[in-house]
């Protein structure tokens, strides 16, 4: 081994490190909550066989997971850098990777960098692969949008609306980088709104939830939410609210598209019967309910949605 080698090889390590430090605290597994809906979105406006193959068609799909996974990753970073104070101070988050110094904020400012480049790069495979540019332009607005959410508790309690909206923008994107026409022209394009809707709602409503955990401390330090608005019981049952309105998009979306049958109606029935499960945990273990009621019965919504659209269609 040279000199050389022994030079750069402790270099490498720490800031691979670091990556993977990142990795694990913005919990790269709860991708799941969004990307089911941007690959069923997807599915539904793959153009006909006529218009593209087997193969490209799988590009495409695996062009949306890659920009999904950098889009949160992204979306994730500007949460911890920008609330890496407030973080610092809840002793719910003060483990955290930038709360707690094991990262800085140029960590910060290179992996955000990163992941910026990296959903440009994966948006512009759909401008080499189909002469779909739209995604590479609207990129950069993409990631301003969903980077949005982590500054508006600093000055509106409806910032879980805005996270719902972030989140649904993902099967509309999803369809603009596939079949962009689709969206205002093909019949799919309306119950992709429609599950768009869905989305916002749903999301907006768990994250009512699992805002509950830091009620006195957003009061304490100054920040909005609806918990912090309402309190405990006020912010529940916006979230049920919510979650109703979350199925009657979901219910439309049934109706208005042709091609969701039996199968998406075992998903709907899934899907009602896993919030309805959240909130009767939420109701009797109180906060305890919460990582159950915000984590797994979320994440059943989102994949059996998401396996019974795609089912759906292809069958």
């Amino acid at each position: 081994m040279t000199s050389t080698d022994q030079t750069n090889e402790p270099a490498r390590a720490p800031a691979l490190g670091r990556l993977f430090v990142a990795l694990a605290d913005i919990k790269l597994a709860h991708s799941v909550f969004a990307l089911p809906f941007a690959l069923l979105a997807a599915v539904m406006v793959l153009p006909g066989e006529n218009k593209i193959g087997a193969r490209d068609a799988a590009v495409m799909l695996a062009l949306v997971v890659v920009c999904m996974v950098f889009a949160r990753t992204w979306a994730m970073i500007v949460n911890r850098v920008a609330d890496a104070r407030f973080d610092a101070g809840n002793p719910r988050t003060a483990g955290r990777a930038f709360a707690r110094g094991a990262l800085s904020r140029r960590d910060g400012a290179l992996m955000l960098a990163g992941s910026a480049i990296g959903f440009c790069a994966a948006a512009a495979g759909f401008g080499v692969l189909d002469g779909n540019w739209w995604p590479l332009a609207l990129s950069l607005p993409v990631l301003a949008w969903i980077a949005l959410y982590s500054f508006t508790k600093r000055f509106t309690w409806l910032c879980h609306v805005f996270l719902g909206g972030a989140l649904a923008a993902s099967p509309l994107a999803a369809v603009i980088a596939v079949n962009p026409g689709a969206l205002v022209h093909a019949e799919a394009g309306r119950s992709v709104w429609w599950l768009a809707a869905m989305v916002l709602f749903w999301v907006a409503g768990f994250d009512v939830i699992y805002a509950l955990q830091d009620l006195d401390f957003d009061r304490d330090a100054g920040l909005n939410s609806m918990p912090a608005r309402f309190g405990w019981r006020g912010a529940a049952w916006v979230s049920r609210g919510f979650h109703a309105l979350a199925l009657v998009a979901l219910g439309v979306a049934w109706f208005v598209e042709p091609r969701f049958g039996w199968i998406f109606g075992v998903g709907f029935t899934i899907v009602l019967g896993a919030l309805v499960m959240e909130h009767i945990v939420l109701a009797r273990r109180g906060r305890d309910g919460i990582p159950m009621a915000f984590f797994t019965l979320n994440g059943v919504v989102s994949i059996a949605l998401g396996v019974a659209g795609v089912a759906d269609v292809l069958l």
